[in-house]
């Protein structure tokens, strides 16, 4: 007898929220988005809207296992911090997920410093895959 592994990345439940949530992005979502895809940074494949778990993060780059976070204000509330701990926590421990936050605004206020803190985590991430692969 053959036992799957439950499938916990883009199910079907929460394909229609995922394409919504596309279809209906920020513009700070949309701005960065047309800043990292078709491989722009050090050729990484970056997927949106993406789903693990019952969380849906805004960008995901599967081969590093990187997650890029856009927040908004609702997320600097007490209850929005208490939320993201738990899906951070959640996103790190479970799924070996590395996040990245930043505040919507930083897209258009610190643009180089964004873009240069997802390359050094690119960075950081291919060499602790090569240290890893290279000590197996």
């Amino acid at each position: 007898m053959v036992v799957r592994k439950q499938r916990t990345h883009n199910t079907l439940e929460q394909k229609e929220l995922r394409r919504i949530l596309r279809t209906n992005s920020t513009s700070a979502e949309a701005t960065l988005w047309s800043l990292i895809n078709n491989r722009q940074l050090l050729d990484t494949r970056w997927r949106r809207q993406f789903s693990i778990g019952q969380y849906i993060l805004d960008f995901y780059c599967p081969e590093l296992k990187i997650a890029i976070e856009l927040d908004g204000s609702h997320h600097f509330t007490a209850n929005g911090n208490e939320r993201d701990f738990v899906r951070d926590k959640y996103l790190a421990e479970q799924e070996g997920i590395v996040l990245l936050r930043f505040e919507n605004k930083a897209v258009w206020n610190n643009t180089p410093e964004l873009i240069q803190t997802i390359i050094d985590t690119i960075i950081d991430r291919r060499n602790q895959i090569d240290y890893c692969n290279s000590n197996n």
